[in-house]
Parts: C-alpha cells; structure tokens; sequence
C-alpha cells in the first residue's frame, strides 16, 4: 500500500510517496514560504470586481479571487492559498487564494504522512538528481526536461522504431510527472507516427497510465504532440531548479551533512557560490541535530550539485 513519508529537513521539507521500492510521487516545500491549502487572515489592499489584491501579515502580496461584491478594501479576510508563488525566467508570479469559504480544502500529504527520521538510501537522492539534470532514462530511450513560462516540455528520444519508443516511453513519464511533482501545461514531443493507428495506441496507452492523476489532454496530432493540463498549485521540483539551482543544491548540502555519522567535526566542501547561500541559522540547526561542530570549506572547482560532507577528528 502506498503511503506518504515526511522528512524534515533544513530550509525544506521533503515528501514522498513510497509503494515498496518505488517512488510515485515527490513533493518539496521550502520553509517560510505560502503553499497550497495554506490558510491565512489577509487585509484586502485592492479590489476590482471579484478580483483583488491582499497583503499578508508577513507584507506578502497575494492574488485573490471570487471576491464577495460586498467585500470592501481594508477588510480582513480569511483566505486559503489555491497556488504557491512562481519564479518564471523573467517574471515572479504571486501566489493566488481565495475566500476560505469558497475552497473545499483537501488532504494536506504534509500534515497528513508519517514522519520519518532520514527516507530510505537513494529515494529522494535518485529523484533530486533526475530533477537537477532534467533527463530520465528507460530502456530504450530516455526523457528531456525544459521548463519554460508557457509549459514543461518533454522531448523523447530513443533509438527505437517510432511506435515502440512512443509506447516504452509511456510509463517512465507517468511516473515522472508524479516524481517531479509536475502540474499546469506540459507539452509531449512524441515520435512522429504516421499511422492513424499507432498514435491511438499511445493515447490508450497515456489513458491507462494516468487514470488516476487528474487531468486533461489532447489527443496525439499528427506530428506525435499531447498537451497535457492539470491543477498546478506550486512550483514543481524541475522549476526549483531552473528559478533556484543554487537553493536546491545547498538544502541538499546540508542534508548530506545532517546524515553522515560518527564523531568530530563535519566538514562540508562547496561551491563557493554556495557557500553563500547557507543561512546562519540553517548552519545552528545543522549543528544542534548533529551534535557536531561544522566546518566549511569552498572548492571553485565543484560543481554546485556536488557538495560533499565527511566526519573529521578533534582538532
């Protein structure tokens, strides 16, 4: 049966849901920040029709709408967050909401999953690591990532005949589309298949695997193209990375470091860029959960992905 695991981790928390050795689904929130299904008492700066703006008692601006006509600026509102806010490549989307008396709230998987001391070795290390690349393999082909301001595309590419490459691709993208945490438009560049035939084969078979993971799509075009639509309520793992490489990659240094084992002093060696990003009091808890000193040491040659972590003996 599968079942949502909660990791606390340092600037984040991690979830995943696990069925045996097999990751479905990944999700990742990044502490201090609104999320879906938040609820929140806001002051309505803004207002035009039923749309508006509120502000935080933190001073985040908020998009909301189904504003109540009777509803006037300046009122406070109880308010929950219907998506997370959105770093696009030039823009920042603010996070929407809407009156709590308008959302049916679901299952928060946060809130709601067993909390877990460390996941098991490699699940969240293998899904971060495709997120980071952006590239998935399967046998015969792999996937490719890229996210842009319209949609996630997805290009497969293979070396197998067109029809049987579009089909073995099938599966390994379903499950990323949940390993990624991956929502709102996301466009499919299938093989071109020239047989009106084949291209329905691949839409049954897109049927079957994404049963239960809400959604619409298009059927296949004639040059091998699915756009598939869903509920996008907050950046996806792959939109992390391209908003906040170096965000990622230190939460992950840290973690490296809070799970390494034995006495002495932890070294950590990074990026120098990402050095920079460890915040004083991330590095204070690191320290309270290790029971050990931390020392960091840069390397301009190491990749921002690649930070490492070691025990050292008493100076």
């Amino acid at each position: 049966m599968p079942e949502w695991l909660i990791e606390e981790g340092i600037g984040e928390t991690r979830a995943i849901l696990l069925d045996s050795d097999t990751v479905l689904a990944a999700k990742c929130r990044w502490h201090g920040e609104l999320y879906a299904g938040q609820t929140i008492a806001a002051k309505l700066a803004s207002k035009r029709g039923v749309r508006g703006t509120a502000i935080s008692p933190e001073g985040r601006e908020i998009l909301v709408d189904k504003l109540p006509r009777n509803v006037s600026e300046g009122s406070t509102l109880d308010l929950v967050v219907t998506r997370a806010a959105m770093t696009e490549r030039g823009r920042y989307k603010l996070p929407s909401a809407r009156p709590a008396d308008t959302i049916t709230k679901t299952a928060d998987v946060f809130s709601g999953g067993k909390a877990v001391h460390r996941f098991p070795a490699g699940t969240w290390e293998d899904i971060w690591l495709a997120a980071n690349s952006g590239e998935v393999e399967f046998n015969g082909g792999s996937l490719l990532f890229a996210v842009t301001p319209a949609m996630t595309l997805v290009d497969i590419d293979g070396d197998l005949d067109p029809r049987a490459l579009a089909l073995a691709a099938v599966g390994p993208l379903a499950l990323a589309l949940g390993q990624f945490d991956l929502g709102g438009s996301i466009g499919i560049d299938f093989p071109t298949l020239e047989a009106k035939a084949d291209r329905k084969a691949v839409d049954s078979a897109l049927g079957e695997a994404l049963w239960d993971w809400p959604h619409e799509r298009t059927a296949m075009n004639g040059f091998g193209f699915v756009q598939l639509v869903s509920r996008l309520e907050g950046p996806s793992l792959l939109h992390r990375f391209a908003a906040s490489r170096t965000g990622m990659a230190a939460r992950m240094a840290l973690r490296r470091a809070e799970l390494v084992e034995g006495a002495g002093i932890t070294l950590l060696t990074v990026h120098p860029a990402l050095k920079a990003k460890l915040e004083p009091e991330w590095i204070e808890e690191l320290e309270r959960r290790t029971g050990r000193p931390l020392r960091i040491e840069t390397e301009p040659g190491l990749a921002i992905e690649a930070a490492s972590a070691q025990i050292m003996g008493h100076e």
